[in-house]
């Protein structure tokens, strides 16, 4: 059996993260749609004081899926929409890169909360908002049947991961770029 050079692995794993980060152009804005309110639906259904955390929410920022993949060298993208009064504002996606400890694939929802009118505004006349720099996110991991105490909801934006397939250890959304996608 013939071994791959280390140098030929890289550069294969570097093209499975670009393909699983998409490079590809956005999705459209219908199928953004679709998946927003599917997310949403889904956390309102598995996590008990979900509906309590919506209402209080300023706006909130959807990414119904978000494909992560790495070996060492780690990327990650995804597309959402932002609902504010429970209307599409505009759509966005996210996008990370990393280097250190971490193996595998995996897929999440993750649904952020601005509970502050001046953190929703700050994050909306952005051009690129990066989590870690321009922002501290508050970061919930909540499994199904999992709940939220509201009382304990003390951050301007708050961000819940749910729904997650596949294993990859290392879950952090420090350094996350986001993005305006669809600007017509």
């Amino acid at each position: 059996m013939k071994s791959i050079s280390f140098p030929k692995m890289t550069i294969a794993l570097v093209a499975a993260l670009m393909a699983v980060a998409g490079v590809a152009h956005a999705a459209s804005k219908e199928k953004i749609e679709q998946r927003t309110n599917e997310a949403l639906a889904q956390f309102r259904a598995d996590i008990g004081g979900a509906d309590a955390v919506l209402a209080k929410a300023k706006g909130v920022l959807v990414f119904p899926l978000i494909r992560k993949a790495g070996f060492g060298i780690g990327a990650e993208r995804g597309e959402g929409a932002l609902r504010i009064g429970g209307k599409t504002a505009a759509y966005y996606s996210t996008t990370a890169g990393s280097l250190g400890l971490q193996i595998g694939v995996q897929s999440r929802r993750q649904i952020i909360v601005f509970l502050d009118e001046g953190a929703l505004n700050k994050f909306r006349s952005s051009d690129g908002w990066e989590i870690g720099v321009d922002a501290s996110v508050a970061v919930i991991s909540v499994g199904a049947g999992g709940a939220i105490d509201t009382t304990q909801l003390n951050q301007p934006v708050v961000a819940f991961v749910f729904d997650n397939k596949g294993l990859m250890y290392n879950l952090s959304l420090e350094g996350s770029k986001i993005s305006r996608i669809h600007r017509d």
